[in-house]
């Protein structure tokens, strides 16, 4: 009897330990595919889709010259319409990340569910609004989006400063990072030069050598949150540009269950050189 229930603890424990290994990311299988940003100990998570949409929110911001409290509010709200998603429909004529009616003048249905346009229309928008930059999240909010429910934006604020503050680059270091998963075929330098420079414009990415591989060469604090914004772009884009390897200051990004880890130590990239490796 004691040799049974001694074999039945043995079995159970072996069962928890595995479980727990799983749930901690270092078991045999993968941890699922997504996003977190972790900013003065506040993170925020994200699902590939909502990691897309938010880098893509910053980016544009970072284009424009716009503060990162520009890109709070726009985080905020497309929390609170859409939860950062691009969106088919919704309550009448809604359409897109920030649930924008063309009844109310925002543009065509086909121009509102395109990301890029909505992003931008939202922005200019909120540039008229007077003093932005001191009033509460949801108070700017209001003031662009009219909403029935004025003080929900709110309730996003913290998430959205902390993921505005990592993927504007302003809280550098590797504060953003994403799992994603081993692709079964290698990705384009030529793409992810395409896509980084339709978000952020003419900026002075390129493929290096004669492989795939892409480099950003930046200097001073601005190109260090701009190649730190661009870094986290790309991560959140994996499943898409399928890159193996992102590095920048010393620290590195890897596809596939090395980005279980997050950002660690490693890579090509330096202080003054972003470097995106296809594999």
């Amino acid at each position: 009897m004691r040799r049974a229930a001694l074999a039945l603890l043995v079995v159970l424990a072996v069962v928890a330990g595995v479980g727990l290994a799983f749930w901690r990311g270092s078991g045999l299988l993968p941890d699922p595919e997504g996003c977190q940003a972790t900013v003065e100990g506040h993170t925020v998570t994200l699902d590939t889709e909502q990691a897309e949409n938010a880098t893509l929110i910053a980016a544009i911001g970072v284009r424009r010259g716009l503060p990162a409290r520009a890109v709070s509010i726009a985080l905020a709200t497309a929390y609170q319409e859409s939860k950062i998603r691009n969106l088919a429909g919704g309550d009448r004529d809604s359409i897109g990340i920030f649930q924008q009616r063309p009844s109310q003048g925002w543009g065509t249905a086909a121009q509102v569910r395109n990301p890029y346009y909505s992003i931008n229309a939202f922005y200019d928008v909120l540039a008229k609004v007077g003093n932005y930059q001191s009033m509460r999240i949801t108070e700017a909010a209001q003031r662009v989006q009219r909403s029935g429910f004025p003080e929900a934006y709110q309730g996003h604020a913290a998430d959205a400063r902390a993921l505005a503050s990592a993927l504007t680059g302003y809280s550098p270091g590797g504060k953003f990072t994403c799992v994603v998963h081993q692709p079964s075929t290698r990705g384009s330098g030529d793409r992810v030069v395409a896509l980084v420079k339709r978000a952020y414009g003419d900026i002075p990415i390129a493929r290096t050598g004669t492989r795939q591989d892409v480099a950003l060469r930046v200097s001073g604090a601005s190109g260090e949150r701009l190649a730190w914004s661009v870094a986290h772009f790309v991560v959140a884009h994996g499943v898409q540009l399928k890159q193996d390897e992102v590095s920048f200051e010393g620290l590195h990004w890897r596809i596939g269950r090395h980005s279980e880890k997050g950002w660690t130590p490693g890579g090509t990239g330096t202080r003054t050189r972003l470097v995106i490796s296809m594999g």
